[in-house]
């Protein structure tokens, strides 16, 4: 591997992760400050950021937008993707900032890596080991001082925001399982542009968002276009480059910069305050996905020759 290239990797990874946080924040900004629904909201960056991806893709390689379709069961795969996949967590993401804050919304997502263990853990029928139970017991225990503050008996998540938490957690596993087959033998910017664009499709049925009124002055449109340019298209395509540069296991593990970057620009922007106690929180779920990343990362790293 060239210096240059896993220096890019790197740099990419952590950006991602940035753009994602900033992201999340700019969602927040938009459900408080401008009345828009995260319902709105997630049709519109889906469906803009789908066909902004898809029409890169038309130019770039033009032969890849029609491949997944040849095969009955990855067009299967894809349409189950968009909805259960992308669709679900894009939607309960916003849901879960809607009804809490950008940092602790992230923070509850990201303990999706630890349902994607138990789901590993059922699959090779094997227990979860040592570093593996702390890390379940660090997102257990990072989700119940978010919520609680450390006391039971006092919510202080409210409990929309708790649920959507838990179904953006469980939306992550999904969407990290479901299409690792699919990018393997397609290209991976139409896999997503296709799944951006039928999720957004598909929630578009239930939410119906051309029936909201939404007054579109200066700074939502400069928002929204932060959301689906920064937050998506920039977002994702560096990600992905970042994968291809140094390796999934790497990628995934700098990119969690994003539990941070998130209540950063939270505080930073919209005032948001957070408790000493949900920073314990937010430590609790990061460092439960670096010692989840540990094992496959001295995997990897053991197979790089020197």
């Amino acid at each position: 591997m060239k210096v240059s290239q896993a220096l890019r990797g790197v740099v990419f990874a952590l950006l991602a992760g940035i753009c994602w946080g900033l992201s999340g924040t700019m969602s927040q900004y938009l459900f408080t400050a401008k009345g828009v629904s995260s319902g709105w909201l997630t049709v519109w960056r889906m469906l803009l950021s789908g066909a902004i991806l898809l029409t890169v893709t038309a130019i770039r390689k033009p032969a890849a937008l029609k491949q997944v379709w040849t095969v009955k069961a990855d067009t299967i795969q894809l349409l189950l993707f968009a909805v259960l996949g992308l669709m679900a967590v894009q939607f309960s993401y916003l849901q879960a900032i809607r009804y809490s804050n950008a940092g602790t919304a992230t923070a509850m997502q990201y303990s999706g890596e630890a349902l994607i263990l138990l789901y590993a853990c059922i699959t090779e029928r094997r227990f979860p080991k040592a570093l593996e139970i702390l890390a379940l017991v660090l997102a257990l225990g990072g989700i119940y001082l978010l919520a609680t503050h450390g006391d039971p008996s006092n919510m202080a998540l409210s409990e929309q925001g708790l649920l959507w938490g838990v179904i953006a957690a469980i939306s992550l596993m999904l969407y990290t399982l479901l299409p690792a087959r699919l990018i393997r033998k397609y290209d991976s910017a139409s896999i997503t542009g296709y799944g951006l664009l039928l999720g957004g499709l598909a929630l578009s049925l239930f939410v119906r968002p051309w029936e909201e009124t939404v007054t579109l002055d200066g700074m939502l449109l400069l928002v929204m276009t932060g959301i689906i340019l920064i937050g998506t298209v920039l977002s994702f395509t560096i990600y992905l480059q970042s994968v291809v540069d140094i390796g999934g296991v790497k990628t995934g593990l700098l990119a969690s910069v994003e539990t941070i970057s998130a209540p950063f620009f939270a505080v930073v922007w919209l005032h948001t305050s957070f408790q000493p106690v949900d920073y314990l929180g937010f430590g609790c779920i990061l460092l439960m996905v670096v010692l989840l990343a540990v094992p496959a990362l001295k995997k990897e790293l053991s197979s790089i020759p020197f």
